[in-house]
């Protein structure tokens, strides 16, 4: 495995929280993931996550804005959240996606192209969805190029909200790998052959 970026905890560093308060309990319960992978528990993420409720909350509402209310196809948005889950090597945010990305329409091949694949046979668009996350996990600015490209399709709120979810989710890879976030039971980790 590349360390040039630094190693990731093998263990949680903030354990889940196991018996929250009835408050925190039901920013949880509304958090669910219907259907989810891990059954009745709180993912793992918002378990961590509850040991600062605010933040938490707060996290949870952009996070769902993106995810269930944006103006991006679902399949634009996990080819997105998919390449920036791989560039911040976060195993946690790729197997999630995965899940979620393969109900989205990505295929397997697809998915495992966005952890290291060959990523010739995307299109022109799909390839410059790849490129902005790149972009922004390499640079911090997506180039004139990739900018140009989407925006032919895209109008100004859909490239905010690009822009905006590739920076939601490299903030919460962040957090995932500095925290030790283990996968929920039944999330696959990286596909197989790929090493980040």
């Amino acid at each position: 495995m590349d360390t040039s970026r630094g190693p990731r905890p093998d263990s949680p560093r903030i354990p889940p929280l196991s018996d929250p308060e009835p408050s925190v309990q039901a920013v949880l319960d509304a958090a669910a993931v219907p259907g989810g992978a891990s059954g009745a528990a709180p993912l793992n993420i918002f378990a961590t996550l509850a040991h600062h409720p605010k933040v938490m909350r707060r996290s949870n509402q952009l996070g769902g804005t993106l995810l269930f209310s944006g103006s991006l196809p679902a399949r634009d948005r996990e080819i997105v959240i998919l390449r920036v889950g791989w560039n911040c090597r976060s195993v946690y945010e790729f197997g999630q996606h995965t899940v979620i990305g393969a109900r989205s329409g990505l295929s397997p091949e697809e998915i495992r192209a966005l952890a290291g694949g060959d990523l010739d046979a995307w299109s022109g668009q799909d390839r410059a969805l790849v490129a902005l996350a790149d972009d922004l996990c390499e640079r911090d600015c997506v180039s004139d190029a990739t900018w140009s490209v989407l925006a032919e399709r895209l109008g100004n709120q859909e490239m905010i909200e690009l822009v905006v979810l590739a920076g939601y989710y490299r903030l919460i890879s962040g957090f995932l790998n500095s925290t030790g976030v283990q996968l929920d039971p039944g999330v696959p980790g990286w596909p197989e052959g790929a090493v980040p």
